[in-house]
């Protein structure tokens, strides 16, 4: 009978699950028939699902998450479509190493999807919620041994105060800081989130947003390391796209936009010498044809058939043939001449 439950709940959950800017990344991504594509944050398969639509026959779908739990729905979900799919427990982080061992040299396509599944916000047990009475775990990978209680009972009152200005961009982070090491040792997140809500001046509580988010933010990232792999994971995401493969990303915060705006810059400038130095001194390369000036969001009706889409941010770019310096290649196209 148990099983029988699980098994009901866990269809309950899939079915739930509404994946962000489906149809814009289908656009932007461009999946075709016989392709190789990775979801590098394949969560409850919604995207993963939508793709393997476009790639078959002769596609397949690399799925790789952090958490355990996100696997089996997405395994569950995705069944259906047999050898096409697999699925690996690991950081997108470690994307080159994680394709070198399944033998997989180049794909056509890579999507991120950054943001918390609504399993992970809705079940207590695993900490992200600040409405829900749970330990303060937030650990998207629970083979580590990092918890967001280890942070907020351990660090420093100033190194904790740094990480809610730098992670959350909380302007009453000190405020809270102090508060928390006051009320040492929190267990919960609704002792978190009180303590939180305490320590702000009630006339400057968020309206769209409950008090304690950004700190909540703050810890999780912090938890899971989310920047570190995002700037390592991106380029190397780019870097194993074949020529004309394309890369989406899906943020939810500034601090991942930022990031995201920044690698695709960069990576679609290449050389950064100054005008007329040639050849190249800097050993720049230009890997990237940006395909989203602006980042693309959700129409007003996803938002009220999801709200929790409402801060999502699609960004895409095209990877380039071999690419050169920006030096060379106008040498070879006889500039100047």
């Amino acid at each position: 009978m148990r099983e029988c439950g699980e098994r009901e709940t866990m269809v309950q959950v899939i079915q739930a699950h509404i994946p962000v800017l489906r149809e814009e990344v289908l656009e932007l991504l461009q999946p075709r028939a016989g392709g190789i594509y990775v979801d590098a944050t394949v969560g409850g398969g919604g995207h993963a699902e939508a793709i393997l639509g476009r790639i078959l026959p002769g596609g397949r779908l690399i799925g790789l998450d952090l958490d355990d739990a996100a696997l089996e729905l997405a395994s569950a979900r995705l069944a259906r479509f047999g050898e096409a799919v697999t699925l690996v427990q690991g950081n997108f982080a470690s994307i080159k190493e994680i394709l070198a061992r399944l033998g997989v040299r180049a794909v056509d396509g890579v999507l991120m999807d950054l943001g918390l599944s609504s399993m992970q916000v809705e079940e207590p047990g695993r900490g992200f919620s600040f409405n829900l009475e749970g330990p303060l775990d937030m650990r998207m990978d629970r083979r580590q041994s990092l918890r967001a209680a280890d942070l907020v009972n351990e660090l420093s009152e100033d190194a904790l105060a740094d990480l809610i200005w730098r992670y959350g961009e909380e302007r009453w982070a000190r405020r809270i800081a102090s508060a928390i090491v006051r009320a040492r040792p929190l267990a919960t997140t609704r002792e978190l989130a009180a303590v939180v809500m305490e320590a702000i001046p009630r006339r400057a509580w968020p309206r769209a947003i409950h008090p304690a988010t950004r700190t909540f933010q703050a810890l999780r990232i912090a938890v899971n390391r989310e920047l570190e792999n995002l700037e390592k994971g991106l380029p190397d995401a780019v870097e194993v796209l074949r020529e004309g493969g394309r890369i989406c990303v899906i943020t939810f915060h500034s601090l991942e936009d930022r990031v995201v705006k920044q690698t695709f810059l960069r990576l679609s400038r290449g050389c950064t010498c100054p005008p007329g130095t040639s050849p190249c001194q800097c050993g720049g390369r230009r890997w990237l044809r940006v395909l989203t000036k602006h980042p693309v969001t959700p129409t007003p009706e996803e938002i009220r058939q999801n709200p929790r889409a409402r801060s999502a941010k699609l960004r895409a770019a095209e990877r380039l043939a071999d690419p050169l310096p920006r030096g060379e290649r106008g040498s070879e196209q006889g500039s100047g001449g």
